[in-house]
């Protein structure tokens, strides 16, 4: 990696990829492992990525691996301050609440932050051009 990145986050796509030992994912977070940077998730995530076919070792392996950062009232009331700024709306469209927290907690995170996204347009709505965002 050529470029400095200090913090990376995962949406559930990027988590459930790393759970499933994808290949190129688990060679992105190899390379992220190898210059330092920092591997954060936000709380709701582990709620998108639990399920019953989900291998709870790997998963609970996985999270260990990452900071994982709460969702508080105040990380709320800023995500809902983006979807406002982005003309989404977290109560006709639950997920863009969820998307919406990640991408606050990706603005607060220590730069440069990149995230493993499979969202790329919903982030690039919220995040601008402030996290350097890496389809998965």
């Amino acid at each position: 990696m050529s470029v400095r990145i200090e913090t990376v986050v995962l949406d559930s796509q990027g988590m459930s990829a790393w759970i499933s030992q994808d290949r190129e994912l688990l060679a992105m977070i190899k390379a992220f492992h190898s210059i330092g940077a920092g591997l954060v998730i936000g709380a709701n995530t582990i709620v998108e990525i639990s399920h019953a076919r989900a291998n709870t070792a790997r998963l609970n392996w996985v999270l260990s691996q990452v900071r994982i950062e709460p969702v508080t009232e105040h990380a709320a009331r800023a995500s809902a301050a983006l979807l406002k700024q982005a003309g989404l709306h977290g109560h006709k469209y639950a997920i863009d609440a969820t998307v919406a927290t990640v991408a606050e907690m990706a603005l607060r995170q220590p730069g440069p932050v990149a995230m493993l996204t499979s969202d790329i347009d919903d982030m690039a709505k919220l995040c601008g051009d402030r996290v350097r965002l890496i389809a998965i």
